[in-house]
């Protein structure tokens, strides 16, 4: 007799907010800055749709060309800065950042969209403190 044995193991329920951070919905003017594949600087004007501490998604009404995984720097536009609603990282002018996901425009008329990862320290791990061991004879 030859008897499959399956492996089933519980597993904890997932999350249903799976994000690092708490996004908000802000429209703000903003810039990215990129270089393509031939090393051309290229910009676009954007508008941010929603933010967190390490991301943000953003939306272009002119159709560019940005493929996944691509560093391009953000930017918003100086005067909005200063919002309650916007993490530190933002308020400091541009950040380094990943494309990690393109949302090609809509026929329905819904604008090429752009998630960006903010290449930035957690702060959870930024705030701890290095302790010093020496070994001892």
């Amino acid at each position: 007799m030859n008897k499959k044995h399956i492996w089933t193991e519980k597993l904890p329920p997932r999350p249903s907010n799976k994000r690092s951070g708490e996004r908000h919905s802000v429209s703000l003017p903003a810039r990215l800055t990129w270089k393509d594949q031939r090393g051309a600087t290229r910009f676009a004007t954007v508008v941010t749709r929603d933010v967190s501490e390490y991301g943000v998604y953003v939306e272009c009404q002119s159709a560019v060309s940005i493929p996944l995984y691509r560093l391009v720097q953000f930017q918003l536009e100086r005067d909005v800065r200063e919002s309650d609603r916007l993490p530190d990282t933002l308020r400091q002018g541009r950040v380094l950042s990943a494309v990690y996901r393109v949302s090609p425009p809509q026929p329905s008329g819904m604008p090429q969209g752009f998630a960006l990862r903010l290449m930035v320290t957690p702060r959870s791990h930024a705030t701890e403190t290095v302790t010093d061991n020496r070994a001892t004879a």
